[in-house]
């Protein structure tokens, strides 16, 4: 529907306040209680104009991200940098082996295998990594953020980098961030830890976040370089 001279999809839950997300690509989504008057979004858009419109033209410049096919002489990332790609046929169990010495990463996989095979065998070595970072810095971040998760978890999401379900104090972390520099990750880590004080991204949150992380907005607006996905929101949720 059209609010305020903008294309919004609006949305009615349970809710207790308005909510604004602008999506790669340019679409806006309006979130707001059950029985919220139209004069009411009227104004809460309206109001945000200057920032809808500031978030799709950042989104406008953002990088596409590639599509790799995973063959000998790509580039694959890891934490940040580049490595490239060494394809090796095996007969055996599939693998990875980080050659930092090199800049390399030895991909063995069996002989003929596909795109899909090979992108999946990295994937696995992927998570692996990520699952023997993240405990060191949950104990690093949760004493400076002063909350702690009582679970952690790694998902492939298509639009968030980061999500907490508040209530059961759980965050989820987008496998991708292995992929990005460390203090993004870190970056994502705290802002899910910082939800544990705050539910909502509002002034409070960001002032949270300025004493827990003062330099959180360089790592954002490097981890938002790349666009995640077609669908992507602007942020970690």
């Amino acid at each position: 529907m059209k609010i305020a001279g903008l294309e919004i999809d609006l949305v009615r839950q349970q809710m207790r306040s308005l909510r604004l997300t602008v999506y790669a690509g340019g679409r806006i989504r309006v979130s707001v209680p059950l029985q919220t008057p139209a004069s009411v979004i009227e104004e809460f858009v309206q109001a945000r104009r200057s920032w809808i419109e500031k978030h799709q033209q950042r989104f406008a410049t953002r990088e596409p991200a590639p599509q790799p096919r995973y063959e000998a002489g790509e580039t694959v990332p890891y934490l940040g940098q580049a490595y490239e790609l060494l394809v090796t046929p095996v007969a055996g169990r599939p693998g990875v082996v980080l050659l930092p010495e090199s800049g390399q990463l030895r991909l063995s996989v069996p002989e003929g295998s596909t795109a899909t095979q090979r992108e999946a065998v990295l994937t696995v070595w992927y998570r692996q990594q990520m699952k023997q970072v993240l405990p060191a810095l949950f104990a690093q971040w949760e004493p400076v953020v002063g909350r702690a998760a009582a679970d952690w978890g790694i998902k492939q999401m298509r639009t968030r980098w980061g999500t907490c379900n508040i209530g059961a104090r759980r965050v989820w972390l987008n496998l991708e961030l292995i992929k990005r520099p460390l203090p993004c990750l870190e970056y994502v880590l705290v802002h899910e830890l910082t939800h544990l004080h705050e539910r909502l991204h509002n002034a409070r949150f960001w002032g949270l976040m300025d004493q827990f992380m003062p330099d959180w907005r360089t790592h954002r607006a490097e981890l938002n370089r790349v666009l995640l996905a077609p669908g992507a929101a602007p942020d970690a949720d």
